[in-house]
């Protein structure tokens, strides 16, 4: 048996489980947004952090990594890692992902992911948009037992850019976070990716090109 988990927020930088193989790559017809509350890892239940969840947008892309699980026993122990890790999320999704080399064609079909969705009825974590001032505050100030909101909003920024899939809304996300911090707090990730950032648009621009027209697919 072989599993595929698509990763778009902490799954990018760690994956937390053993895998035989990672691939990046995106999905189509979803948005990454920093709309999912979180009590258990980036906050508490009296300040919760925010955390990315997937928002169905047509014309959008979502790029993350996808990692390979060989094995029923293995396939088994990763299930019940992510179950853990992922129970704020109310919705297990089989999605089709794309890379660079197949932007036509699904390179994987039947990759699991985790969504919190907008029912708010069976996902009572969701909190939704909100300004960004007001997001980049709250992510500032909440702490959970895996540490500090704003590092995971870091750590998330500075692991697109390094494989080349900066985002232009979480980098301005960021930005507002590192002002309320003053630069104090903000040194892990945030300097690498401000010295990552020509890169990153390089790698974008390139990427962009490659996939150009896909989404009519």
């Amino acid at each position: 048996m072989v599993l595929w988990v698509f990763g778009y927020g902490s799954l990018v930088w760690r994956a937390g489980f053993n895998y035989d193989e990672r691939v990046v790559g995106y999905i189509k017809g979803y948005q990454r947004v920093f709309y999912q509350g979180n009590t258990d890892h980036r906050g508490t239940p009296e300040n919760p952090g925010r955390c990315v969840t997937l928002l169905p947008k047509e014309e959008s892309i979502c790029w993350g990594a996808a990692y390979r699980v060989s094995g029923k026993d293995s396939e088994e122990l990763v299930l019940s890692y992510l179950e853990l890790r992922e129970k704020e999320y109310d919705v297990r999704a089989y999605i089709d992902f794309y890379t660079v080399d197949s932007p036509a064609q699904p390179a994987l079909r039947g990759v699991l992911v985790y969504i919190g969705s907008q029912n708010k009825q069976n996902n009572k974590y969701y909190l939704g948009p909100a300004p960004i001032e007001d997001m980049a505050s709250q992510i500032a100030r909440a702490v959970g037992p895996s540490g500090p909101n704003y590092e995971y909003l870091f750590r998330l920024e500075e692991a697109l850019c390094e494989i080349g899939c900066a985002e232009d809304e979480l980098i301005e996300l960021a930005d507002e976070v590192r002002k309320l911090l003053g630069g104090a707090n903000g040194t892990n990730g945030a300097n690498g990716v401000k010295k990552l950032n020509g890169m990153c648009t390089h790698h974008v621009q390139k990427i962009g090109k490659q996939v150009n027209g896909a989404l009519a697919h």
